[in-house]
């Protein structure tokens, strides 16, 4: 691309997440100098949404917003505004505040929550998603009382973590029966509901909310429980409703549907982060990843791709950490049924690990409490290289020592 048109060329970037802030970030790194948007639907300056779940939640910290200056880098933030359509024809997006016209436009509009059927309106029925729903939640952890959890997911169980710090009583409502049941196997999820009984917290699994009422939730069973708040940790969908009608293919699962290197199906137009799906080589399949990591290399790709950089397919090896009930719990790369599941350590102890391994070689590993298991793995995942099943399930024996 000739310097003059990459001067003129306006990049506009949908949602001011970790995605679209780093896109904007990773422009100006790339050396793009012509105007560069950044539109969010919050109006509060862009921040990070880790800390949300217990820094902010405890009182620890008033807020997460990133340490950028937005001013000096030339990005022109419209905080507080909403994205209501997209009309590529004309390249220009519908918002709160009237047209915005493109010449590239990068979708990084994230992930909604999804809340239980009913609870819409509910009094005390909180999500936990943006910097407001944190502030929300605060006052009712300062008060203690009785919290009921739905999820004990990722999310679910590091919100159960902070209300128990906060002396709440807390009980987690799971339909399924483990924890982690959308993310791991029973072999490896199950010895996790432990951890829920060590903090403290009751955790009911096979329990189905029938019904959510101001102070109680009603269980299928015929159960009530207490509840002065209730926090629905259910999973998240992509938000990319607002598409409808755009020309912008879309996936069953609602994820924006990009190549290999990130671009939509329409022309200059991108998706990052937790709405897009894209196709990773590395495993055979398309990945929907609803993670931090995701939302800050996947910037990079888009960014050198409307530069005119040349770089390979954007093909990470997935990453995420969770916190939760005094552990540190991290996984990287992508598995399935298929795969050869080797433990390393017992999972009763304060640290142990999972690996999976196809045709011989890594492809995911689960660590908790073992950091550097998880520094090795990542490498061993990227350089795709064969180990040996008995040296892996020796946890005294470092992973990189494990070749075949």
């Amino acid at each position: 691309m000739s310097e003059q048109r990459q001067a003129q060329q306006r990049v506009v970037i949908v949602g001011a997440g970790m995605a679209g802030v780093q896109t904007a970030v990773a422009l100006r790194e790339q050396g793009h100098r012509g105007p560069v948007t950044l539109i969010g639907a919050e109006p509060h300056p862009p921040y990070d949404r880790p800390p949300l779940s217990k820094a902010v939640l405890l009182g620890k910290a008033e807020g997460s917003a990133f340490d950028i200056d937005f001013d000096a880098l030339g990005i022109e933030l419209l905080l507080g505004v909403e994205v209501t359509g997209l009309r590529a024809g004309a390249h220009e997006v519908d918002t709160s505040r009237g047209p915005v016209a493109y010449d590239s436009l990068v979708l990084a509009t994230g992930a909604d929550p999804v809340n239980l059927p009913g609870a819409d309106g509910v009094p005390g029925v909180h999500l936990l998603r943006t910097l407001d729903d944190a502030r929300r939640l605060r006052p009712v952890l300062d008060a203690g009382g009785d919290v009921v959890v739905v999820g004990a997911g990722w999310i679910g169980a590091e919100f159960a973590t902070a209300a128990r710090e906060a002396g709440c009583a807390v009980t987690v409502v799971e339909a399924a029966d483990r924890p982690l049941a959308g993310a791991l196997p029973a072999e490896v999820a199950a010895p996790m509901a432990d951890w829920y009984a060590q903090s403290g917290a009751e955790l009911l699994v096979n329990a189905r909310v029938e019904r959510v009422a101001p102070g109680e939730v009603l269980l299928s069973d015929g159960r009530a429980l207490p509840a002065s708040a209730v926090v629905v940790g259910i999973g998240a969908r992509p938000a990319t409703g607002w598409l409808a009608g755009s020309g912008v293919a879309l996936g069953p699962d609602g994820s924006v549907v990009a190549d290999e290197r990130l671009r939509t199906s329409l022309p200059d137009v991108y998706a990052v982060g937790d709405c897009v799906s894209f196709p990773s080589a590395r495993y055979g399949v398309r990945l929907l990843v609803h993670h931090w990591d995701n939302a800050l290399q996947g910037p990079r790709a888009v960014a050198a791709d409307i530069a005119g950089e040349t770089e390979a397919a954007y093909d990470p090896v997935p990453y995420f950490w969770s916190e939760q009930f005094g552990r540190f719990v991290q996984y990287a790369g992508h598995h399935g049924d298929g795969d050869l599941l080797v433990r390393r350590g017992d999972p009763a102890e304060a640290a142990w690990s999972v690996a999976w391994l196809r045709d011989g070689a890594l492809v995911a590993l689960l660590a908790v409490g073992r950091p550097r298991d998880l520094a090795q793995g990542r490498k061993l995942i990227e350089s795709a290289t064969a180990l040996d099943p008995a040296l892996v399930a020796d946890p005294a024996v470092p992973l990189k020592s494990a070749a075949a």
